[in-house]
């Protein structure tokens, strides 16, 4: 019976460190999801100042 325990206790162990790392890897997608899908010079949602005579578009600060 005790080695039952002790296989139950390994097992739940890597499903604790399994969903630890799930976790993890779930806010790295998100970071990059975030990265990816910002605008490049910040023009489309204001964060940046516009330079006079810049392109819309295509130019990262």
């Amino acid at each position: 019976m005790k080695k039952n325990n002790d296989k139950s206790n390994i097992n739940l162990a890597k499903v604790k460190e399994l969903e630890d790392e799930l976790q993890q890897l779930k806010t790295l997608v998100n970071t990059l999801l975030t990265v990816i899908t910002e605008e490049a010079d910040g023009v489309q949602n204001g964060s940046a100042p516009t330079i006079p005579g810049q392109a819309k578009r295509g130019f990262s600060m």
